[in-house]
């Protein structure tokens, strides 16, 4: 639902009286905003799923206990620390930082930061009703919440207002959102803060927040480069059109990989947790694949029709993007952080940093542009996943076949290869 709204949002800013710039301050107005803040908020909620009702704080291995939890509400204690911290930061140094090349052009940075204070702790909605067995109530929440976002983005723009009153309107439902936030935390948590169960949360936590930090996520880290490289809101427009994932992917992995952290949390269903993985990834594979192919195909197509023909450069990033699939559907990483070895994935984060970058920068430097950026993400995108597959194989003793329909992969993964390399060669030229 959030993918389909920002996308309607795309479409409708690229057809009306917006000019590319405007657009590009839009963009970097969410870039910044999910730039400050995704590394710490992905910490925080990854390390609180292995830990709810298994902590040492609250409750002892083994025992779900029953009741309201006191895990979610320090959670959102960490969460509104966390965002109050940064809110400060950020309005220290606002006045010193620049995007484009320019001081003190950040987009509408007082709401920027605003929005940066209210946005993160409501992330903890749909967490609670995924460790409450409410996915239904998800689907109910993502559908109330984004309906009225994409209405408050939208009119304005179509009432020929400027860009900040579209930011007005996704204020407007972040507050919403934090009255629906307090309806459940009231419902399901128990409002006791414990200073010890948070420093067992961040002892847990802190590797993740570092890992995200420090490898970031391919948007996040391509969109540095690409706004210091090109200092132009235009081609951070082009760039951020097309520098998205198949969202059917990335939205089904993700779910699969947080749903099944709990269930790694502990030794005795190891070996049912790693047969149910492998199943579920298996299905995911039979769904995503093919569906990629498909989206790949049309790409050239559909990006000037769906935008406007002057992002028909956008279309070529999207398909290096698309190639994300490979890495995407392979979970080691679950395993990992659910067996609570978080310093793991730092590490493989640290790796990954270390190679995207430069390679990146050498990628842009041999004429590939934009297009460069998005191919060095993959390559240590998948660089990463590799090195995880061979610490579990090697430290653990988890062979990759215990959780990875390995034949059923490779075959999938050569196929979108293949189609991949007729598409960027023309020779299947749908446009």
């Amino acid at each position: 639902m959030k993918f389909t709204v920002f996308l309607i949002v795309s479409i409708v800013f690229t057809k009306s009286h917006l000019t590319r710039a405007e657009i590009g301050s839009w963009e970097m107005f969410l870039f910044i905003s999910g730039l400050i803040s995704f590394f710490w908020v992905t910490g925080i909620i990854q390390s609180l799923l292995p830990l709810y009702h298994r902590n040492r704080t609250f409750r002892r291995l083994g025992d779900n206990g029953s009741g309201k939890s006191p895990e979610i509400f320090n959670a959102f204690i960490l969460l509104c620390l966390f965002s109050l911290l940064f809110f400060g930061l950020g309005h220290a140094i606002k006045n010193n930082f620049s995007v484009f090349h320019f001081t003190g052009n950040v987009p509408y940075i007082n709401l920027l930061l605003l929005y940066l204070l209210l946005s993160n702790p409501v992330c903890l909605i749909e967490y609670i009703y995924l460790l409450n067995n409410r996915s239904y109530r998800i689907f109910q929440y993502g559908v109330y919440t984004f309906s009225a976002q994409l209405l408050m983005v939208i009119v304005p723009v179509i009432l020929g207002k400027g860009i900040i009153w579209s930011i007005y309107g996704l204020l407007a439902v972040t507050g919403v959102r934090w009255i629906w936030l307090l309806i459940l935390l009231r419902r399901y948590t128990e409002m006791k803060i414990s200073y010890e169960f948070m420093k067992e949360h961040l002892y847990l936590g802190i590797p993740l927040i570092l890992t995200s930090l420090i490898s970031g996520s391919a948007q996040y880290t391509d969109g540095v480069i690409v706004s210091a490289v090109y200092r132009d809101p235009g081609w951070f427009a082009w760039f951020r059109y097309g520098a998205k994932e198949f969202p059917l992917v990335l939205m089904l992995a993700n779910g699969l990989s947080n749903a099944m952290l709990p269930e790694f949390s502990t030794r005795q269903m190891m070996k049912e947790s790693l047969a149910k993985i492998k199943m579920k990834s298996k299905r995911l594979m039979h769904i995503c694949f093919p569906a990629t192919m498909v989206v790949m195909l049309l790409a050239r197509w559909i990006y000037p029709r769906m935008f406007t023909p002057e992002f028909q450069k956008s279309a070529d990033v999207f398909l290096i993007y698309s190639l994300l699939v490979i890495p995407r559907l392979v979970f080691p990483q679950t395993i990992i952080v659910g067996r609570k070895k978080t310093n793991v994935t730092l590490v493989a984060s640290i790796l990954e940093l270390a190679v995207n970058i430069p390679l990146s920068l050498l990628l842009i430097k041999l004429n590939h542009n934009i297009v460069g950026v998005a191919l060095a993400t993959f390559v240590v995108y998948l660089m990463g996943k590799i090195f995880l597959v061979g610490y579990l194989w090697i430290k653990m003793k988890i062979k990759p076949s215990e959780y990875i329909p390995v034949r059923i992969y490779l075959l999938y993964s050569t196929l979108l290869t293949l189609v991949f390399v007729l598409i960027d060669h023309r020779i299947i030229d749908i446009h």
